[in-house]
């Protein structure tokens, strides 16, 4: 098929990749425009880009896809079929409607379940057993489209934002190449959408991170692997921001206040949440690389009794 792809992320590439290898016609690769990246400036391409370039795919980077010159560029090269993933701007009917087969979305969830943008990290944070991929036929609504095809992954114990991510990423790739071939059989079939089960996956930002002592340990824990490698659960530590990027939860309860050190020990520290301890055991603070926290605290005093704070304020 002569495929249109869109698409901007790192997320997106493994799908451009199993399309050429397919044998698909990728007669376009449509990504976000080029952004200053580091101290210097320097414009960075898109993952999708660098991918297109390497099979020297050409480029489009619209800044406002709906513009009517951005809808004729499109229609010049004639496409079968449009595929859209993680591309970060919403589409207007005329290119939902632009080709035989319309715009078909390989989203990172079980629909109807997480639409929205950051499915993958709200599945982890909200303790999900099983996410998954699904493809659909885009409509003018957020991920409301009729499902074509879905595949499921289950979640690991220590299953984080990113190892979902490059597990979905594979998954939708191979689900994608299916997809295509069942709407070129003609043995595609389309199933409604109901009500979402759950709430819209809002996109994250960094406040997200700011761990509040004062929730239990379990839900702390989660979210530490949800955010990461982005954008990271973080806490206040004798002035500095202290990243975690691993946890335990130890089902133990003392009387000390929410974010208070209890106890040090040569793998970890343990702090007093809401409900139970969390042993902190991977961490990184300004200037230096992620470590262990054994090796972590070799180098630095950490003493029970201190309190990690948040700028989320509750009392506890």
């Amino acid at each position: 098929m002569k495929v249109i792809f869109m698409g901007t992320p790192d997320f997106s590439v493994g799908t451009l990749e199993a399309l050429v290898e397919a044998g698909h016609e990728v007669v376009l690769a449509v990504t976000q425009p080029d952004k200053p990246k580091g101290r210097g400036g320097k414009m960075q391409y898109t993952p999708v880009k660098e991918a297109a370039v390497r099979h020297g795919i050409p480029v489009f980077q619209p800044k406002k896809v709906r513009e009517q010159a951005c809808i004729e560029e499109l229609r010049r090269y004639e496409a079968d079929v449009m595929v859209v993933i993680a591309f970060g701007q919403i589409l207007p009917k005329e290119i939902l409607e632009m080709t035989p087969y319309g715009c078909i979305n390989v989203h990172a969830s079980l629909l109807p379940a997480y639409r929205g943008a950051a499915p993958i990290q709200w599945a982890v944070i909200n303790g999900e057993k099983v996410s998954g991929v699904t493809t659909m036929q885009m409509d003018e609504g957020l991920d409301t489209g009729d499902m074509i095809m879905k595949k499921e992954i289950v979640l690991e114990e220590h299953e984080t934002g990113g190892s979902l991510h490059d597990k979905l990423a594979q998954a939708g790739a191979r689900l994608c190449v299916k997809t295509l071939e069942a709407l070129e059989n003609k043995t595609a079939v389309w199933e409604k959408q109901g009500e979402s089960t759950t709430e819209y996956a809002k996109m994250l930002d960094k406040k997200l991170g700011d761990i509040d002592w004062s929730k239990d340990a379990v839900s702390i824990e989660r979210l530490i692997r949800g955010l990461n490698p982005w954008p990271s659960a973080y806490t206040d530590w004798n002035g500095k921001v202290m990243k975690i990027w691993e946890a335990k939860v130890v089902k133990e309860q003392t009387s000390e206040a929410c974010g208070t050190i209890v106890r040090v020990e040569k793998d970890g520290f343990l702090v007093q949440t809401g409900d139970g301890l969390l042993k902190v055991l991977a961490l990184q603070i300004p200037g230096k690389k992620r470590m262990e926290a054994d090796a972590f605290l070799r180098g630095y005093p950490v003493e029970a009794g201190t309190r990690l704070s948040s700028e989320i304020i509750k009392n506890c």
